[in-house]
């Protein structure tokens, strides 16, 4: 059951890799080369010489220490998927030494015979599984990259929703088996796969075709994880397995969260990744299997391993309410989904600030507004005040649809993230061209993404009260109403012009994916002569005001 229910991690980590483009994960390089590969070695070394003390051998204790070393993918992908922090700067953190963690098993799974048998012998059938691996690992790169679009495309066309399914898990499965016949994890070449994809126009369909797969794959594997206790093994070293199980994972907390400062994070962001990563993971199965197969670990002490990592997953929800204690956070609040009586000419996806006084304009004029948010708190309150949300994450597809988008004239995104809107406005750009956009940008550099993404409308959050106050300002200092207006308004003119500028700049330059940089800043002041001439009329306001 374990075997095929691994299917699930496999199935997990493709639709992880459809949400990760070639140039984002490139950006991720040095977390997972330096952070995730700092955390392999650390963490195997300190619990390699734990076993060593506890009396193995010092080549098992090796195996031992870097077979405990990694987490389990399987639990933490789904705690932060559920946590929705999936691309919080802790969640990122997280993946990145999970990806570490999914790449060296490999070359564990190598050294267990070398190992074994005491010498490091490098022969013909060494070398030659090494190139069968480079060789599928670019052949699957290159099908990736100028094989599956055209596929996809093509089933596509046939409007036959049965075979996209069929074909998309086909494709999973047949890269991960490429990668598993390469020795290295069936689940790195599911990821390769969905990276692939991840520019592609298809993706957000093949990730809901996948994910009910995943759904019950990975559930069925939590349930093998379980059946693979040996109880005999643990009802004979119950006291052992109770005493050493929290120590190892403490260690291993430890060594996350003094990591994580070195790399930069903050106490909060290392506490997060320490709760969610203490487990000992799947890996650890296979790596203690492999060593039992040679005479590096005999059949007891594998089972009892196997028992403390088994023990160390189902004690990883623990951790992780533990890190949120000592957050101080509150807690995530569900509800249920219930859309009836939704579908109005204005979906709004987001109830932020930006997005309750909008509403209440909407309102106000007459206008139908359906409004979508995450938050149970802020529906709750909202309720108070006579608006009706419906509670619902703005970026599933069924969500949406279920929210009445295909009837909407006009998608308003109001959400605070600007990961949480890039991905609406990408999954409503791609489902529904024809629908308007009309987008709230966090910055001068989100506007530019978001204009880069086709939006037909965005306005970054503190602009036009930040021109406001400005006014304000001005007339405070002694101008009149129309010269405050007349300032304000050139000012608007000058940086909506320069924005227009830069956003033709950056797409023909390299296209909205180079949007990202930052736009130089320059200064927004009027040109002389008619600064020269509102200090006059200010003075002469001045001089008549002191003479009254």
């Amino acid at each position: 059951v374990l075997h095929i229910a691994e299917l699930g991690v496999v199935l997990l980590l493709f639709i992880v890799g459809l949400e990760l483009k070639p140039a984002r994960l490139w950006d991720m390089r040095g977390e997972i080369f330096g952070l995730g590969a700092s955390q392999v070695v650390v963490s195997g070394v300190l619990l390699a010489v734990v076993a060593w003390f506890l009396g193995y051998a010092f080549n098992a204790a090796l195996i031992v220490g870097f077979g405990l070393a990694l987490s389990s993918t399987a639990f933490a992908l789904q705690l932060l998927e559920d946590a929705g922090d999936q691309n919080t700067s802790y969640g990122k953190r997280a993946f990145s030494i999970l990806l570490f963690q999914d790449i060296a098993i490999a070359p564990l799974l190598v050294a267990v015979p070398i190992l074994a048998a005491g010498s490091m012998e490098f022969s013909v059938e060494n070398l030659k599984q090494a190139g069968i691996a480079v060789a599928c690992l670019v052949g699957l790169l290159l099908a990736g990259r100028y094989a599956l679009n055209p596929l996809f495309g093509m089933i596509a066309r046939t409007g036959a929703r049965e075979a996209m399914i069929a074909a998309a898990l086909f494709i999973v499965i047949t890269a991960a088996l490429v990668m598993g016949y390469a020795g290295l994890s069936m689940a790195m070449g599911a990821f390769i796969a969905g990276v692939m994809l991840a520019e592609s126009s298809y993706r957000h369909e093949l990730e809901a075709d996948i994910e009910p797969f995943r759904g019950i794959l990975l559930g069925l594997f939590f349930i093998a994880v379980g059946l693979s206790v040996n109880l005999n093994i643990v009802l004979s070293n119950w006291w052992a397995i109770l005493l050493l199980t929290p120590g190892l994972m403490l260690l291993k907390a430890l060594v996350l969260y003094g990591l994580c400062r070195l790399f930069g994070s903050d106490h909060n962001q290392a506490v997060k990744v320490a709760a969610v990563l203490p487990q000992h993971g799947e890996f650890g199965f296979v790596l203690f299997s492999a060593a039992a197969s040679t005479t590096l670990l005999d059949t007891e002490q594998s089972s009892f391993l196997i028992a403390v990592a088994t023990l160390s997953m189902a004690l990883t929800p623990l951790t992780v309410k533990l890190g949120e204690h000592l957050q101080q956070g509150a807690e995530h609040e569900e509800m249920d989904e219930d859309f009836e009586g939704a579908g109005t000419q204005v979906l709004m996806i987001g109830f932020s600030r930006l997005g309750q006084i909008a509403s209440q304009t909407l309102l106000a004029g007459g206008c139908d507004v359906t409004i979508l948010d995450h938050s149970a708190d802020r529906i709750r309150n909202a309720g108070t005040f006579g608006f009706r949300i419906y509670y619902g994450d703005g970026t599933r597809k069924d969500v949406l649809r279920a929210a009445g988008i295909e009837k909407a004239k006009i998608i308003a995104v109001c959400t605070h993230k600007i990961e949480t809107t890039n991905k609406i406005v990408e999954l409503v750009r791609s489902e529904y061209p024809h629908a308007k956009i009309f987008a709230r940008s966090y910055d001068r550099e989100h506007a530019l993404h978001l204009i880069g993404d086709d939006v037909d409308y965005q306005i970054r959050e503190t602009f036009e009260s930040a021109l406001a106050m400005g006014g304000a300002l001005l007339r405070g200092l002694g101008y009149t109403d129309e010269d405050a207006d007349h300032v304000v308004a050139d000012v608007r003119k000058r940086d909506l012009d320069r924005l227009a500028m830069q956003a033709e700049e950056g797409s023909i330059l390299a296209g909205s994916e180079q949007l990202h940089t930052k736009p130089v800043p320059e200064p927004l002041i009027a040109p002389k002569r008619e600064a020269r001439a509102i200090d006059e009329q200010t003075q002469k306001a001045l001089e008549s005001q002191n003479e009254n």
